[in-house]
């Protein structure tokens, strides 16, 4: 039996590449791409850089040699995207690598997360240099004012860009006002977040006097940056929900508020909370509008509606700009990092909050 089936096997593999072909190119990439790359000083990256170039080579021009140019051809393409991937990728884990390393060592100093930098000085910084002491001083502050901020920013963003695309996609479908708030939703995508900062600073200086700085005015600021973003997403998400499930609930009778509230919106609820979380994360890490709306402060306050309020972007600016001891940066530097790395733990819970959020509100189905 086997001496029938062996021809019609070796007529079928005849003219392929074996399976080991990708693992033996990359073994020889490997080796061709650190002897390429200590000729002009190794260095990791440039060792993938040209391990990759070599594994192309390589692979196609085996995959020609065995399969021909057609199959050699495909396999070019496929190398050329998987490469185009890992080099877009690259920028991501080299950030995410550079902050973790560097961030933990201030997240991980006693008092970090759970102290201000009320009554810190240069002096603090100078006895921990010289000393090597602990660096005394966290961001407990600006962690709360990211927090109340943000909060308080949603609240105001997620109702009216939401309202605002039921409108769009259920009630304005033509009308000359749904194509001018469609214009001016856009030209607000593209408005730098400095001037959003100045429009709520001048907006409150109008109402409550010159000068003024609080939590509250930095979430407007934040608001104006966000509501775009929410009515985008949430508009696309409203429109692909079908045109059937809204007829089925008005031929029962169902009356079209109704039906928004209880079909339409639980049938979109996924894409509107990735949509949310979209926006928080676009305006978590706003630097300039919080400068110019809440300022800057060194102790704790929760009160959104009164006082300065410091926030994590605006820690790290200044810990950077204006180190607590100019001629020791070291503790400084230390604090900026490891907010960097707590502020990007923060969009990282926000986006698994809203895939938690998205599944549970999801509409079921039958099969779940």
């Amino acid at each position: 039996m086997s001496t029938l089936t062996s021809p019609r096997r070796s007529a079928l593999t005849r003219n392929r590449l074996p399976g080991s072909a990708p693992w033996v190119s990359l073994a020889v990439a490997l080796v061709v791409g650190a002897a390429l790359a200590s000729l002009i000083g190794f260095s990791f990256f440039g060792w993938g850089i040209f391990a990759a170039l070599a594994f192309t080579v390589v692979y196609v021009a085996w995959s020609a040699a065995v399969e021909g140019p057609r199959k050699a051809r495909d396999k070019l393409a496929t190398c050329l995207v998987v490469g185009a991937f890992l080099l877009a990728l690259l920028p991501l884990v080299s950030i995410v690598w550079t902050v973790l390393v560097e961030g933990l060592k201030g997240v991980l100093t006693p008092g970090f997360l759970g102290t201000s930098m009320n009554g810190v000085s240069g002096i603090q910084d100078n006895q921990s240099v010289n000393n090597g002491t602990r660096v005394l001083g966290g961001i407990y502050h600006s962690l709360m004012g990211t927090l109340l901020i943000t909060l308080w920013a949603t609240i105001i963003s997620v109702p009216i860009g939401l309202l605002t695309s039921i409108y769009l996609v259920e009630y304005g479908s033509g009308k000359r006002l749904a194509r001018a708030i469609t214009f001016f939703v856009d030209v607000m995508t593209g408005i730098p977040s400095i001037v959003a900062g100045l429009f709520a600073a001048a907006l409150f200086a109008t109402i409550m006097g010159p000068g003024t700085k609080t939590g509250f005015v930095a979430a407007v600021a934040l608001s104006v940056l966000m509501i775009p973003v929410v009515v985008r997403s949430s508009e696309e998400m409203l429109r692909i929900v079908p045109n059937e499930l809204r007829e089925a609930a008005y031929a029962l009778g169902v009356r079209k508020w109704r039906t928004i509230l209880k079909v339409v919106i639980p049938t979109a609820i996924s894409g509107i909370a990735s949509g949310v979380t979209l926006a928080i994360a676009r305006v978590i890490g706003e630097t300039a509008p919080i400068l110019v709306t809440a300022g800057f402060a060194t102790k704790i306050n929760l009160n959104v509606f009164g006082d300065w309020m410091s926030s994590l972007p605006t820690f790290i600016y200044t810990q950077i700009l204006n180190p607590t001891s100019p001629s020791n940066p070291d503790p400084s530097t230390q604090r900026a990092w490891g907010a960097a790395l707590v502020l990007i733990v923060m969009v990282m819970l926000l986006n698994l909050a809203a895939r938690l959020i998205a599944r549970l509100f999801a509409p079921r189905t039958s099969g779940r």
